[in-house]
């Protein structure tokens, strides 16, 4: 598993635990991307790296669907997580 190159930046507050959960349930993140493209989202790896490393906004719709993918309540994605 790859490690993160750069320090999370602050732009969302969900990036860092979707991420972490993401890992803890062995999905890939090109595996996540698809999942998010299925559900109609216009989403690139890139951008979801981007997402997971606080660099860029969430909406509330990328949000909804994390957590969905991930089995888990919105509210969890907001909680810390380690």
């Amino acid at each position: 598993m790859k490690t993160r190159k750069t320090e999370y930046g602050n732009c969302n507050m969900v990036g860092k635990n979707i991420e972490a959960l993401r890992k803890r349930a062995g999905i890939k993140q090109k595996d996540f991307v698809s999942k998010m493209q299925i559900m109609g989202f216009d989403i690139n790896p890139t951008s979801f790296s981007k997402l997971e490393g606080q660099i860029r906004m969430a909406t509330d719709k990328e949000i909804f669907a994390a957590a969905k993918i991930l089995g888990v309540s919105i509210n969890t994605l907001f909680n810390d997580i380690e």
